[in-house]
């Protein structure tokens, strides 16, 4: 609970709290999604040669950790609903420290597993979904800007964290690299989480958005949650988890191969570490652009459109192997990208509403996590059956064709259930 001297200072600096509460997600998911998921692929190479394991070996411990985390994010999503964040993602954050830097120190591939398995459940604690689920209910009319700014931020996390591991890398090899993250990752996330977060509005005499007792009675009544009930059963709702689970295939998939992909082209790894990194800055531009598309067009067609620029996005690296066709590349999938990581959360909260937001997106979680979690695997096998990446681009176009066709399934006005 904050105390009546924070909520006065708080006041008194005409600062809603829930503004302070964002610019610490602003931060500490930036470092979590850099350290945690993205600087895994920039140790692949280095261990297959160290340890002697195939690349589907490696990846398989990191899609079993994503396979992890969206089951957890059942219990994780009421918690966050019941409970808020505070101690969850405090305590998630020192767990997942500790593993990494245990990460650093495998010689056997069941202790790799069981390591990136225990990964898996404290993910489901520090990355976007509680964060999100977190951001619903201190925002309502203000939760788009809420929202962009934890992902513009976070949208830096491979720009930084890629170059920064690859470095790492060439000065203190892989194992010493692995150390330096767990080291960033406690100084940069315990400390903040433990002292900013809070549960809801309610508990320091607040509401959301920092709105009076009327405008929010006014906003309630126009704008009413949906139930956990009634939410499941809408065929809205089973449709936007396909479109977005379809798409995660597709874009989860290149985005963990990208690196390889360039290397095996021929380009030299540091090249491919920054193109990756550059990807992270294109996400921070396409979510500029979506937030004010979202305003003027219908949200459905503005998702259906950007999963249509991925596809073109994934032929133009097929058929332009050059530096300049990796230069497009990043521009055009970057910045679609970034605007449809800011377009799920604002549809789901749109169409359902806050007060259920964390167990509703807990079960597209479940969804867009297999996706997500068989997606590098998958790629990987294909990669291992084809020797090459150029039919898997194909696959992939195919794919995200696919979750045009169960957008628009979506009707585009909301809170209307069958």
């Amino acid at each position: 609970m904050t105390t009546q001297s924070e909520q006065s200072s708080s006041r008194k600096a005409n600062i809603y709290y829930g503004w302070w509460i964002a610019g610490e997600f602003a931060i500490t998911q930036t470092i979590a999604w850099g350290i945690v998921y993205y600087s895994f692929t920039v140790f692949i190479t280095s261990m297959e040669a160290e340890l002697g394991w195939s690349r589907s070996t490696i990846t398989g411990a990191s899609s079993l950790a994503l396979l992890i985390s969206g089951f957890m994010a059942l219990p994780v999503g009421y918690w966050i609903d019941h409970y808020g964040g505070r101690w969850l993602m405090t305590t998630g954050v020192t767990v997942a420290s500790v593993l990494v830097f245990a990460w650093s120190h495998v010689e056997s591939v069941w202790a790799f597993y069981l390591i990136w398995s225990l990964m898996g459940v404290t993910m489901a604690a520090i990355l976007y979904e509680p964060a999100f689920a977190v951001i619903a209910h201190w925002f309502i009319r203000h939760r788009g800007r809420a929202l962009a700014l934890v992902t513009f931020a976070a949208g830096f996390a491979s720009t930084i964290f890629l170059p920064l591991s690859d470095w790492l890398l060439e000065k203190q090899g892989w194992r010493g690299a692995v150390q330096t993250l767990a080291i960033i990752l406690a100084i940069g996330t315990i400390p903040l989480h433990a002292l900013i977060l809070r549960r809801k509005p309610k508990d320091i005499g607040l509401n959301p958005d920092g709105a009076s007792e009327a405008e929010h009675l006014i906003h309630q009544s126009k704008n009413p949650s949906i139930s956990f009930a009634d939410a499941i059963k809408s065929t809205e709702f089973w449709w936007l988890t396909a479109g977005f689970s379809l798409a995660a295939l597709g874009v989860i998939a290149i985005r963990y191969h990208f690196i390889l992909l360039l290397i095996d082209r021929d380009f030299t790894p540091r090249f491919a570490a920054g193109a990756g990194g550059a990807i992270g800055a294109m996400q921070v531009a396409g979510r500029v652009i979506f937030a004010p598309l979202s305003e003027r067009i219908p949200s459905r067609t503005v998702t259906a459109g950007l999963f249509l620029i991925l596809a073109f996005s994934m032929l133009i690296l097929r058929y332009i192997p050059t530096t300049t066709g990796v230069i497009l590349f990043v521009i055009v999938f970057g910045a679609a990208y970034g605007a449809i990581t800011l377009a799920r959360p604002s549809m789901l909260a749109d169409y359902f509403g806050s007060e259920h937001y964390g167990r509703i997106s807990s079960i597209m979680a479940v969804f867009f996590t297999l996706a997500s979690t068989f997606a590098p695997l998958g790629a990987s096998w294909l990669y291992d059956w084809w020797g090459s990446y150029d039919r898997i681009l194909w696959v992939l176009a195919i794919i995200m064709i696919l979750s045009i066709g169960a957008t628009l399934m979506i009707p585009s006005h909301t809170h209307t259930l069958d």
